[in-house]
């Protein structure tokens, strides 16, 4: 007996549709992995990395978590973006959000989960920062956006301080940081202004990015 029987069936679909379109993509695709681009996003569902920025499998290289979280002890993540630094030599990482993040609103409302709760400690931690632009006179939506909205830009601010990415622009690498949102209701992306291409420019950044906010 075979579980899931549809996927694999999805799978060959799949396989004969880009084989028919491309002949060679799979032969390509398995001798060399080079993206420019590492996406670091939410593990929702809905946010799938290659489909909305349009790239192909090969051109991207993707980290997901919970409220697509940065955080200097997560060995899981600082490993990839080492090994998307300084292996892959990718000249762009995104930090992409997401409104309606389930995690960012647990972390807003205090809803209890579980053991994810250890986790979204640091989506709280953005949360009491930023209570000045999450202010209760706010309606509830507004509150879940704006902190999805500040949690993409301390998350790329969390990313331009890890020694990874530091010691890449002390070595003069190409290398720019961005902070994007993702809408789920009309499937756009926009930028929150906060992309930081050194060292010397992470406060501005950061600061230009929060007033971007207001």
């Amino acid at each position: 007996m075979q579980y899931l029987p549809q996927l694999f069936e999805n799978n060959r679909a799949w396989v004969e549709k880009m084989t028919a379109q491309d002949p060679d993509f799979f032969r390509r695709l398995a001798d060399i992995q080079s993206p420019k681009y590492l996406w670091i996003g939410c593990s929702d569902s809905r946010v799938p990395a290659n489909q909305i920025t349009g790239l192909q499998p090969g051109e991207v290289f993707v980290h997901r978590n919970v409220a697509n979280a940065v955080i200097h002890t997560d060995l899981n993540c600082l490993s990839v973006i080492q090994f998307a630094v300084d292996v892959l030599e990718v000249n762009h990482i995104i930090v992409c959000g997401h409104y309606g993040c389930g995690g960012v609103k647990a972390a807003l409302t205090g809803e209890r989960l579980g053991l994810i709760d250890n986790w979204l400690r640091h989506i709280k931690d953005v949360r009491d920062k930023h209570s000045d632009q999450i202010a209760p006179g706010m309606d509830m939506a507004a509150r879940w956006e704006r902190l999805c909205e500040l949690n993409v830009i301390e998350q790329v601010r969390h990313v331009t301080q890890t020694t990874i990415v530091r010691d890449a622009w002390s070595r003069g690498r190409n290398l720019i940081i961005h902070g994007w949102i993702y809408r789920l209701s009309d499937g756009k992306l926009r930028d929150l202004r906060v992309s930081v291409a050194g060292s010397g420019d992470v406060e501005t950044a950061y600061a230009k990015g929060l007033r971007g906010l207001r």
